[in-house]
């Protein structure tokens, strides 16, 4: 997506695509995202574009915040208080490094 990532922008881009595939006539029952702000806002402004077609869609109980990003935020906090690290690779890039080798993995990502 080129451009700002606000909610405005998200909910007109979002409106495009449920138009395409013919989805704003009722059928949407919710959205499930992570909990960036903008997400938020996105459901709002996505409530004012389709209630103006006709549509009643309540942002409130039809935005479904995912509950697995919830779950990886409060663990990640959880363990940095106790001072464990994270990982700094991808599970992507320790697989290549465990069939390629180190440096023949960074070699492939940078291709």
């Amino acid at each position: 997506m080129k451009g700002q990532n606000n909610g405005a922008r998200l909910a007109i881009d979002l409106k495009e695509v449920l138009d395409r595939f013919e989805l704003t006539d009722g059928r949407l029952l919710g959205i499930r995202t992570d909990n960036v702000s903008s997400n938020y806002s996105m459901t709002r402004e996505l409530q004012s574009t389709i209630e103006a077609s006709g549509i009643e869609w309540p942002a409130l109980g039809n935005h479904i915040p995912c509950m697995a990003h919830v779950i990886q935020l409060a663990l990640g906090a959880v363990m940095s208080s106790l001072g464990v690290k994270g990982r700094t690779k991808s599970w992507e890039a320790h697989e290549r490094d465990q069939l390629f080798g180190e440096n023949e993995s960074t070699d492939i990502g940078k291709s």
